[in-house]
């Protein structure tokens, strides 16, 4: 972890939590929100190295960045990873759900390990920690002179979701599960936290290349859509920006795929 913002250097700067943070999509959410002023708690379980090169250069875009790690799995670490970001910060107005665990499953393949595995780390994880937020938000209102409670002290949560879910196929079938209940936990999310949390849903398309898929397959994949294009990390990282700062969006999902949502794929691209 890093060590603490002096106080001073801190001072009036908004402050997101990152899950994920570290690699792949959560790094550039991180970088984009640093760049914009954001003081980034960049979360991360097992990518050490990952996590340090890009807490450094989230602190070079605005000083105070940190890393804190945490299984996403786990409960008791989910509960306390906001208090612990809020010990060194002081305080918190956001965080952002990227961490995501995507492994292959199918109907036959299915099981309540799997499952499990999934809702955890991919549903559970988010709803605790919109749970924290809100907390966080009604302690900071509380402790404000009455005149300002209502307009002074909100905070907001962006759930990263996929736009597999308005174009299904059999293909992970856990974790399409998982982010089906993370879509509909954003709408019961909306309305069990305001007015004091916004909660809002974010659904890239094909975004990143992995091992699954070579560039060329990539490249083919990534221009399916009407848009002739897909999303790349900026766009998604503009529209996690644009939800975050926007007061008068909640309980809705932005969709951000070029399209793709509209178009039927029989399995998921990395299998096509």
């Amino acid at each position: 972890m890093s060590a603490p913002l002096p106080p001073s250097s801190a001072a009036n700067r908004p402050s997101v939590l990152v899950t994920g943070g570290a690699k792949r999509l959560g790094r550039e959410i991180a970088l984009a929100l640093a760049a914009s002023g954001w003081r980034v708690a960049v979360h991360y379980r097992d990518s050490v190295e990952d996590a340090t090169r890009t807490t450094a250069e989230c602190a070079k875009l605005t000083p105070g960045a940190a890393s804190f790690r945490a299984n996403l799995s786990n409960e008791t670490a989910v509960r306390n990873l906001l208090p612990t970001v809020i010990e060194q910060f002081g305080t918190v107005d956001a965080v952002v759900n990227s961490a995501s665990t995507f492994e292959h499953d199918n109907a036959a393949t299915f099981s309540f390990a799997a499952m499990d595995k999934h809702l955890r780390a991919n549903t559970g994880a988010a709803i605790l920690l919109a749970q924290a937020l809100h907390t966080h938000i009604d302690a900071r209102n509380r402790a404000l002179p009455d005149q300002t409670q209502v307009a002074d002290c909100s905070g907001v949560v962006v759930n990263m979701l996929d736009q597999k879910l308005w174009n299904q196929n059999p293909d992970f079938f856990s974790y399409t599960l998982s982010k089906a209940a993370l879509e509909a936990a954003t709408t019961m999310l909306a309305l069990a936290l305001s007015p004091l949390v916004r909660v809002v849903g974010v659904a890239p398309g094909l975004t990143l290349t992995s091992h699954l898929l070579s560039d060329d397959k990539f490249a083919a994949l990534h221009k399916l859509s009407p848009l002739g294009r897909s999303s790349t990390p900026a766009d998604v990282a503009s529209t996690v920006r644009f939800a975050m700062e926007n007061q008068s969006i909640t309980g809705t999902t932005l969709l951000v795929d070029g399209g793709q949502h509209l178009m039927r794929f029989e399995r998921d691209f990395s299998l096509m």
